[in-house]
């Protein structure tokens, strides 16, 4: 089983106490997000547990805790989202240099067949254009150089809660077409970047994208990329729970939606900012679930 720490929140920025609990107790309930009802128990010993895949804009919370991890003799690897947005687009992240050398010391305590870069999503705006777009993969793939091997690039498919949000911002037409020219062609140029510094360049859920930009279509959780990393031989066949688009590989999410305070615009995670922050001020490091999970209809 691989464990996935979370698409629906980031746990490692904002529940790293609760997460280690959870592996102490050995297990976490998980709800189904589309029947709250529906509650099951997923097993996070070591022996159930083929590896634990974190994903995170801001891993810095859960650093401390790796020690712990590696005497359970549990075995996790990174998914980190580094863009370089301004704050009205992600309120609530650390400076680029921080997150920058968060990854950087990551990578010198796992390895950089652990970690994988994501530049997702893209999206163009007012102080994100395309000419910023390349600056900042750029500067943060410089960055990153010898630190990963590999990163994930996405265009912005906002859900109709983020879309929302980004029209309030005035930002309602944000989101790129993979058929426009000049989203090629920035694509194109983020890919002759990344071969500069030696990363191989995969997009996540884009099947429209012309094979020559050479971005190779990829997935997030990719069972090539597990064995690499731990050597064992993960089922290739795509998750059935994921959208169409998407090729990541099954895994179990101990995730709850409704529960990232990070206030991200794009979010697709988040109906309502409010009950997040809610949940984030309520939690219960003990509690062997991380929120009761319900559709959401505040606006």
């Amino acid at each position: 089983m691989i464990v996935s720490a979370s698409r629906r929140t980031d746990l490692p920025a904002f529940y790293a106490d609760w997460l280690i609990e959870r592996v102490r107790q050995g297990c976490v309930r998980v709800a189904n997000p589309m029947n709250p009802r529906q509650v099951r128990r997923v097993s996070l010993a070591p022996a159930d547990v083929e590896a634990v895949v974190f994903w995170s804009k801001n891993p810095e919370p859960l650093v401390r805790h790796l020690p712990e991890l590696d005497r359970r003799g549990l075995r996790y690897a990174f998914l980190l989202t580094v863009n370089d947005y301004p704050p009205a687009l992600e309120p609530s992240l650390p400076s680029l240099e921080d997150r920058l050398a968060t990854f950087r010391a990551l990578a010198g305590v796992v390895g950089p067949a652990r970690m994988v870069w994501r530049y997702d999503p893209i999206l163009l705006a007012p102080g994100s254009s395309a000419a910023r777009h390349r600056e900042s993969f750029r500067r943060i793939a410089a960055a990153l150089a010898g630190c990963t091997r590999r990163v994930i690039v996405s265009l912005l498919d906002p859900c109709r809660p983020a879309r929302a949000r980004l029209a309030a911002a005035g930002l309602g037409e944000a989101a790129p077409s993979p058929a426009d020219p000049a989203v090629q062609e920035l694509l194109g140029h983020l890919a002759a970047t990344a071969r500069e510094h030696g990363l191989h360049i995969q997009s996540c859920a884009e099947p429209s994208l012309p094979p020559d930009l050479g971005i190779a279509p990829g997935k997030c959780l990719d069972e090539a990329w597990l064995q690499a990393a731990f050597g064992f031989q993960a089922p290739a066949a795509k998750d059935p729970g994921q959208r169409r688009a998407c090729g990541c590989i099954r895994s179990v999410d101990i995730g709850a939606r409704n529960t990232c305070p990070g206030g991200c615009l794009y979010c697709y995670a988040t109906d309502s900012l409010a009950l997040a922050r809610d949940r984030h001020a309520a939690q219960d490091v003990a509690a062997p679930m991380l929120a009761e999970v319900a559709r959401c209809t505040e606006s």
